[in-house]
């Protein structure tokens, strides 16, 4: 019986945690649909399809909004579990903090203004020689830049000092890689982080349905 009720209690919370995230597990649910699609899809076909929803210059030149959105859509590895952890430690805490809007505020900026800072760095690089022209149509898909603001912009959800100390790693994630590798993909990363912690005033309103939840807790 106790069992039983411990069970009731796991649920119970799982599903208050779904409930009060709404937008995190909607994305979830969708990215799970679309991950499914790929893998009936061939690899041939699976490429060039992606290819048509990836927010390349070449596709951001002729259909900016439409691959914005798609792009987040889609996960090119067609692993989704890795991102339900992902999604629930960092995107439904922020959901659950700041509210469904402002959540999104920030994932919209940073993935639309990433994006496109992280394609104006590569045709700068195409032009000048330090990128070959075939990048045009570099297969650019998935959520990572918007998962990099959310976790930046969390930084303030983290009382002081600690909050210095998550800072700081976060900058050391994706710095990292950027200065190692110095793709226009670690720079959309590295710019996402910078996104999030400039959404500072985004955060200076607590969300009342979190005040209600604390007080009643």
């Amino acid at each position: 019986m106790n069992r039983l009720m411990r069970i009731n209690r796991g649920v119970h919370w799982v599903g208050e945690y779904v409930r009060r995230a709404p937008g995190t597990y909607v994305w979830l649910t969708v990215l799970f649909v679309t991950t499914v699609a790929l893998h009936h899809m061939s690899p041939t076909f699976e490429e060039q399809f992606l290819r048509q929803r990836s927010t390349n210059i070449h596709e951001l030149s002729s259909n900016p909004v439409r691959v914005l959105v798609a792009s987040a859509m889609w996960i090119d590895s067609g692993h989704w579990l890795p991102y339900v952890v992902l999604f629930s430690v960092f995107h439904a805490q922020a959901e659950r903090w700041l509210g469904t809007a402002r959540w999104l505020a920030v994932c919209a900026a940073a993935h639309v203004l990433a994006t496109l800072i992280s394609e104006g760095a590569l045709l700068w690089g195409i032009r000048h020689g330090m990128a070959p022209e075939s990048a045009v149509n570099t297969l650019d898909v998935g959520v990572s830049y918007a998962l990099a603001g959310v976790v930046a912009v969390l930084v303030y959800r983290i009382p002081r000092p600690w909050r210095y100390v998550y800072g700081f790693v976060v900058l050391v994630v994706y710095a990292v890689p950027l200065v190692t590798g110095r793709t226009f993909t670690d720079l959309g990363h590295f710019t996402s982080a910078l996104i999030g912690f400039g959404c500072y005033p985004l955060v200076r309103v607590r969300n009342p349905k979190e005040t209600a939840g604390a007080s009643a807790g």
